[in-house]
Parts: C-alpha cells; sequence; structure tokens
C-alpha cells in the first residue's frame, strides 16, 4: 500500500475522471500499473492507518496507491474533500479482500467501489466508493462495497426523496413519546435481522413473542403499512435505512418537511 506526492499527482486526474488517454499512459508508467486490469477505488472518512501504507503488494497480491499525505502537493488532486483515497490493484480475491484487508487495520469508516476493468475508469470509481462511505452510519468503522448497499445507495444520492419517504413511513410515529418510537423501530429492526421470527426476535429483545407481535401490529396501524405486503414492507425497509443513516437515533426522530 505505497503513498507518496508523486503518486498523488499521478493519481489525481485518473480520480478526477474524464483523464486522455495520453494521461492515463503517463500515470501507468509512472505508477508501474497495467492500463488495463481489475481496479478498484477505497474512499476512508478518517485518515489511512500507518500499517496500510507499505511497499509490495498484499498477501492477495493486491497493489494500493494511496493518496498525497496532507498538505503535499497534490493533496487536492488525490484527495475527497479532506477523505483518503486509493487505487487499488486487485489480487485474485476481489474487492471483498481489500474491503476485509482495512477492517483488519481498524480503518474506517470506508467504502469500496465495485470493479472496473482499467485505470481509465477510476474516476466512475471514486464517485461510486464515496457513495458507498455514504451509507455508513454515522460515527461507525465500517467498510462496505457499494455492492453490498445498493437501496442504501439509492437513498444517500437522492437526499430530497429520502426525506419524503421518512416523512411518509414513519412521520405518524413522531405522534409518539421517544420512548415508545424507539422501542417499536428496534423491535421491527430486530424482527428483520432475525429473518422475520417473532421467536428469534423475542429472545434477542428480552420479551415474550406475543409482546414482539404486538408492536409490529401497532407498528403497522401506525404507518397503514403491513409486514406482508411485500411492497409496503420494502417501503418499510428503505425508511429504516434512512433513519439509520441520519445523525439522529430512533428516539430522537424529529418532524420532517410536508
Amino acid at each position: 500500500m505505497r503513498r507518496g506526492t508523486g503518486y498523488g499527482a499521478l493519481l489525481g486526474p485518473l480520480l478526477a475522471g474524464g483523464a486522455t488517454p495520453t494521461l492515463v499512459a503517463r500515470a501507468a508508467r509512472g505508477l508501474g500499473l497495467p492500463e488495463r486490469g481489475r481496479y478498484a477505488v477505497v474512499v476512508l472518512g478518517t485518515p489511512v492507518p500507518d500499517a496500510a501504507v507499505v511497499e509490495g503488494p498484499d498477501a492477495d497480491g493486491s497493489r494500493w496507491w494511496w493518496g498525497a499525505a496532507e498538505g503535499s502537493p497534490g493533496e487536492v488532486e488525490a484527495r475527497e474533500g479532506g477523505r483518503e483515497v486509493a487505487v487499488v490493484l486487485l489480487g485474485p480475491a476481489g474487492p471483498a479482500r481489500a474491503a476485509a484487508r482495512l477492517r483488519e487495520l481498524g480503518a474506517g469508516p470506508g467504502g469500496v467501489s465495485p470493479v472496473v476493468g482499467s485505470l481509465a475508469e477510476v474516476g466512475a470509481a471514486r464517485r461510486l466508493a464515496g457513495t458507498a462511505l455514504l451509507t455508513c452510519e454515522p460515527g461507525s468503522r465500517e467498510i462496505v462495497r457499494l455492492d453490498e448497499r445498493l437501496p442504501a445507495a439509492l437513498l444517500v444520492s437522492r437526499p430530497e426523496l429520502s426525506t419524503r419517504l421518512l416523512a411518509e413511513v414513519f412521520g405518524p410515529l413522531l405522534t409518539l413519546v421517544p420512548a415508545e418510537r424507539s422501542l417499536l423501530v428496534e423491535t421491527l429492526e430486530t424482527w428483520l435481522e432475525c429473518g422475520g421470527s417473532a421467536g428469534r426476535a423475542a429472545a434477542r429483545l428480552g420479551c415474550h413473542r406475543n409482546t414482539v407481535f404486538n408492536r409490529l401490529r401497532r407498528l403497522e396501524r401506525l404507518t397503514v403499512r403491513s409486514l406482508s405486503r411485500p411492497r409496503e414492507l420494502v417501503d418499510l425497509v428503505l425508511a429504516l435505512d434512512v433513519l439509520r443513516l441520519s445523525s439522529a437515533p430512533p428516539g430522537r426522530l424529529s418532524s420532517a418537511p410536508p
């Protein structure tokens, strides 16, 4: 996982997108990378750990090139709003291994792009990695791949629609006191995590399964949506994603615009 001023100057035009074939060829020569290959881009929301910046390939053969260090020439081009950005020539294990490596190093939050087939495409990959980063819960150390968070990525890409969705689906919950509101949202989240099993959800929540059923029925009445109707269940799941990505915990949901 390399880093340096020269790398930042070469990576900058690639990460900005729209680099000419001449610039792509120049960057490939300077970085010692093939113009065509299996690449991904990583965007971190925190400084890259020192342990991530080493010479040579990782154990799986992947090779990393980070943007310039803070304050160095090329910083603006190789960093995205202060975020750390890396181009990764992937090994056989692909982006899943790249994400696992960052977790092992304690990095995060961070987003990993889908695989692209050439250096000329890393600008588009950077934008997708940045979108993946936005799907990380505030304050978390998650490392997520965009392909694992596509519904949430759609939501963060259209914040005005996300706000509207939250108001439309969970707006009625605002009539409840925070403790009740939080309890209903937690029960729904746990039920979903348990694959729709009220028994397993009850065990995790420390209550009777009938209590889980009663809370879910109350939530259905408030939202006017049924957990047994797939399209309405989608509304509830997406609204939960918006809530998860907001800075306010469930108990402090504030009113959204009408």
